[in-house]
């Protein structure tokens, strides 16, 4: 009787060196490497290894408030997944940042103190109140204006390069908001010599079919019948194209603003703006967290 071979105990791939392996993994994303570690448990040492993860990683992270990373992760792997979990304070306590999970991108909120808020440091028509739901500690409450304008910006060097980001408001509305329907606002993002422009709406058409919004006593007085009337508007139909919000899962609402590419070596600022200057429209009970600008998927 013919003797035959006994089949391989492992696949012949295994059998490769550990470093070999690892400089595969390493040159895929995070999500391929998560797989290959079920692979084998060849496979696994070699995923799992901070040879492959510390590719992973942004080798320019800014620096990092204290303690934001305490107790501090064991490994590279245990670091990057900490990062894509929550996000986490920069130094100055100004901005958080976090990775994508999926492509190891950098993402960032810049909060409301951060951003320049045309009349927030006037009590009349900007109040600073303590968020408890936020990684900051405060946010920025409209009281009253008529003239909405806030930006923020970031330097291109501390994205990550290749990418494509979208930037969002973060925001709440109270209950005695109004004002924030109509007109549509402007969002703008620019980078270099491309600028991105939308319509949105910030109070989207989430009250429609209500009556006229109940408006303080103390500011009919400032509103002439034309603006008053504007407040009606719950029943028209959105213009098509006009971006509104969607709830967050952690309470909290956002509004796409527009995307960009941050190419490779790319100098300068990326700004990011809201406007609504032209309705001459009073507003209030807008309350910002912040910008967000996190990788497009």
């Amino acid at each position: 009787m013919a003797a035959t071979s006994a089949p391989p105990s492992s696949c012949e791939i295994a059998r490769l060196p550990e470093d070999l392996i690892a400089a595969s993994i390493a040159r895929t994303a995070p999500r391929d490497a998560c797989r290959a570690a079920a692979v084998s448990p060849a496979f696994r040492a070699a995923a799992d290894s901070d040879a492959v993860w510390a590719n992973f990683l942004p080798r320019d992270l800014p620096p990092l408030a204290d303690g934001e990373l305490s107790p501090a992760p064991l490994s590279r792997k245990a670091l990057f997944m900490r990062l894509t979990d929550s996000p986490v304070l920069l130094a100055d306590g100004l901005m958080s940042t976090w990775l994508d999970r999926e492509t190891g991108a950098k993402c960032y909120m810049l909060s409301a103190r951060a951003l320049c808020i045309i009349w927030g440091d006037t009590p009349e028509y900007w109040r600073w109140i303590p968020l408890t739901d936020s990684r900051f500690s405060e946010g920025a409450e409209l009281r009253a204006v008529c003239w909405l304008e806030m930006r923020g910006k970031i330097h291109c060097k501390m994205l990550s390069q290749n990418s494509t980001y979208a930037a969002y408001m973060v925001f709440k509305l109270s209950v005695e908001s109004y004002g924030l329907d109509y007109p549509l606002q402007e969002a703008a993002v620019i980078i270099g010599e491309s600028k991105f422009t939308r319509q949105v709406c910030l109070q989207g058409h989430e009250n429609e079919g209500e009556d006229e919004e109940e408006v303080p006593q103390n500011y009919r007085s400032l509103m002439v019948p034309a603006i008053r009337q504007r407040l009606r508007r719950r029943n028209c139909h959105m213009p098509p194209g006009v971006i509104v919000p969607k709830k967050r899962a952690d309470g909290w609402m956002e509004m796409e603003m527009g995307e960009f590419k941050n190419e490779e070596g790319e100098d300068g600022e990326v700004s990011i703006s809201l406007m609504e200057t032209r309705g001459d429209n009073w507003k209030k009970g807008l309350i910002v967290q912040g910008i967000e600008i996190r990788a497009k998927k």
